[in-house]
């Protein structure tokens, strides 16, 4: 009896992981990617005629991974902007399942992105990814593995954080909501009204648990130390982020390599306080002016004054230089 070939066993692991949706308005369309926790389909849904991703817990055995998916799907509900996936749609499966559906993001990974776009274009993506990740802080949400890959950019510019899935939130964010979620139609099993606290210091993420992705945990993140990750520890990744979208770079300006350097200090003392100054110190940059994580030199300042004016200052030595060549052939 021969063995099966690699590419029937895939077929077979595949069909055999397919969620059970009866009952749901949702049909399976293929498989977009397989994560950790969970897989995401391409799905259409009959009800509203539209293409939708399906995140659905990969197991039905084991509670942790479902609890950290419909706490997932319950913070991005909540998350309302433009660089936050919207959810569409949460519950349980037939089959025990936890799912959300969101939209269906069309684009490339930041990762892939890079490969292609100037500099500039570049940082003026990060400073969306800065935006969204500050707008998740002031709603009590800290990401915790904040990386290229966790972040898409589409085919008209527009840049989405994704994958909340280990975000440490705010107690007040997971108070119970002030009535029963509506069922799906046909009814499924609803959400619980308090998810239990995966994501929050319990045991998921008690002291001494890494959570997050090497070469983006910040150092206190990379310990373990869950006491002391806060906005900061987002605020390290970020830093590595835009480490990540200049390489290719040589030499880094100066005020590019000190802004990372501040965003990327070993003690969160030492980084910047908030996303929106690390933000606000890139716009400086962008914009020609001098940035606070770097001490310009006399040299410099002429430098970045040359830069930012660089138009009006060769029209005047354009016309100074026609004046010049006008006196010297009409003086003959």
């Amino acid at each position: 009896m021969s063995g099966l070939s690699d590419a029937a066993l895939r077929h077979l692991r595949e069909v055999s992981d397919q969620p059970d949706l009866s009952g749901t308005p949702y049909e399976v369309i293929e498989t977009l990617g397989r994560g950790g926790m969970g897989t995401v389909y391409l799905a259409h849904d009959s009800r509203l005629d539209r293409e939708v991703a399906l995140k659905v817990v990969q197991l039905p055995e084991g509670t942790g991974d479902l609890d950290r998916l419909l706490l997932e799907a319950r913070v991005l509900a909540r998350l309302e902007h433009p660089g936050i996936v919207p959810v569409h749609d949460a519950g349980l499966l037939p089959d025990g399942r936890a799912f959300y559906a969101m939209k269906h993001v069309r684009g490339y990974g930041l990762d892939e992105y890079a490969r292609t776009a100037p500099i500039p274009e570049r940082l003026r993506a990060f400073e969306r990814i800065c935006e969204a990740v500050a707008f998740a802080h002031a709603h009590g949400v800290i990401h915790r593995d904040l990386k290229p890959e966790n972040v898409m950019v589409g085919p008209f510019g527009e840049v989405l954080v994704m994958d909340w899935g280990v975000a440490k939130v705010r107690p007040r964010l997971l108070s119970p909501p002030r009535t029963s979620p509506p069922a799906l139609t046909p009814p499924t099993p609803s959400l619980p009204a308090s998810p239990p606290p995966a994501g929050r210091e319990g045991a998921k993420t008690a002291h001494g648990t890494i959570l997050g992705t090497p070469g983006y945990m910040a150092p206190e993140q990379a310990r373990g130390d869950v006491a002391r990750i806060d906005e900061r520890t987002d605020v390290w990744a970020l830093g590595a982020i835009l480490a990540f979208l200049l390489e290719g770079e040589e030499t880094p300006p100066r005020p590019l390599a000190a802004i990372r350097r501040r965003a990327m200090a070993d003690e969160p003392d030492e980084r910047y306080p908030k996303v929106e100054e690390l933000a606000a110190d890139l716009s400086l940059y962008l914009a020609g002016l001098p940035v606070g994580a770097h001490r310009e030199g006399w040299m410099e300042r002429i430098a970045r004054f040359a830069r930012r004016y660089r138009t009006p200052i060769l029209l005047i030595l354009a016309y100074l230089l026609m004046r010049v060549l006008l006196i010297f052939f009409l003086g003959r």
